[in-house]
Parts: structure tokens; C-alpha cells; sequence
């Protein structure tokens, strides 16, 4: 049976990182959620524009498409994305009847700014933290990891938990 585990916050939390690091010890296929966006949401994010719903609607709608191709396939999946709504979440999820586990990396908004400023070559600019932390809805069904410890703390919280 396949199993997708969704690590998600608001950019800058260390999901990508963690994710490709989670697959690796898990031997299962790995996404960014960032290659599925649209060269428009790239565009209006690059431009420090926040995105609205309605832009994340297909980009939502792509990536449960894909999750649900990995489950056809028998594949598990660590996915990377930010799910910062419920409703993002129960969209990316819709259809999908396998084991589902959400990964919820958290901090302060000036933990995360700092990562952030440190991070170089992504479309995600700084000043659109603050709407993403604007946005976040933290889930109730999820592991909560706080992002102040190393990866290889929250790798091992991770695996132990879920």
C-alpha cells in the first residue's frame, strides 16, 4: 500500500529540505510543490504579489492529480508544499484513499524572516511572509514540528511519529 506524508508551513519553514531528506531515508519519491506553479503565480509572487485562492485553485487541483498518480502507482510520496488553508488541504486530498499524513513545520515569524533572508534564488520573496502567516490556518490533524531544532532532529521526530 502506498502512503503520502505532506510537509507543509508557510515558505521558509524547511519543507523542501526536510521533505527530500524524509524520502531519501524512506526510499520513496519526492515533490516540490513550487515546480507545479503556474509562470503566472511565479510571476505575481516574484513581483512581492500575494496569491489569491483562485490562483492556488489549479495548482491545487494539479497536485492532488499527481498524488493520486503516485497512489495508482503504488508509489509513496513525501510531498513539499504549503497548505496554509484548511480548504488547501482538503482540496489536495480530495479522492484520495490512502494513508494521508500532514507534517506541520512551525515558528515564529522571525525565525522563519531570518531563513527566509538567507535563502537565495527563489521566487518567494520576504514580504510575502507576512500574508502567508496572514493565511495559515494550523491544522488540527497533523504532527507539529517545531522549526527551531536541525533537520536531523525533526527527521528523526518525524519518522518516529508518523
Amino acid at each position: 500500500m502506498a502512503f503520502i506524508l505532506v510537509v507543509m508551513g508557510v515558505s521558509g519553514s524547511g519543507k523542501t529540505t526536510l521533505g527530500q531528506r524524509l524520502a531519501e531515508r524512506l526510499g520513496w519519491c519526492f515533490a516540490d510543490a513550487d515546480d507545479y506553479h503556474s509562470q503566472a503565480n511565479i510571476d505575481k509572487m516574484s513581483q512581492g504579489i500575494p496569491l489569491m485562492d483562485a490562483d492556488r485553485t489549479p495548482w491545487l487541483d494539479q497536485l492532488n492529480k499527481m498524488m493520486r498518480s503516485h497512489l495508482a502507482q503504488k508509489q509513496s510520496l513525501v510531498l513539499a508544499c504549503s497548505a496554509l488553508k484548511e480548504s488547501y488541504r482538503q482540496q489536495l486530498s480530495q479522492e484520495i484513499e490512502a494513508d494521508l499524513q500532514w507534517v506541520y513545520l512551525h515558528g515564529s515569524f522571525e525565525q522563519i524572516e531570518q531563513r527566509l533572508n538567507r535563502r537565495k534564488g527563489h521566487f518567494m520573496k520576504v514580504g510575502l511572509l507576512r500574508s502567508q502567516f496572514e493565511d495559515l490556518e494550523p491544522p488540527v490533524n497533523a504532527l507539529a514540528v517545531d522549526v527551531g531544532q536541525s533537520i536531523d532532529q525533526m527527521l528523526e521526530i518525524i519518522l518516529r511519529d508518523c
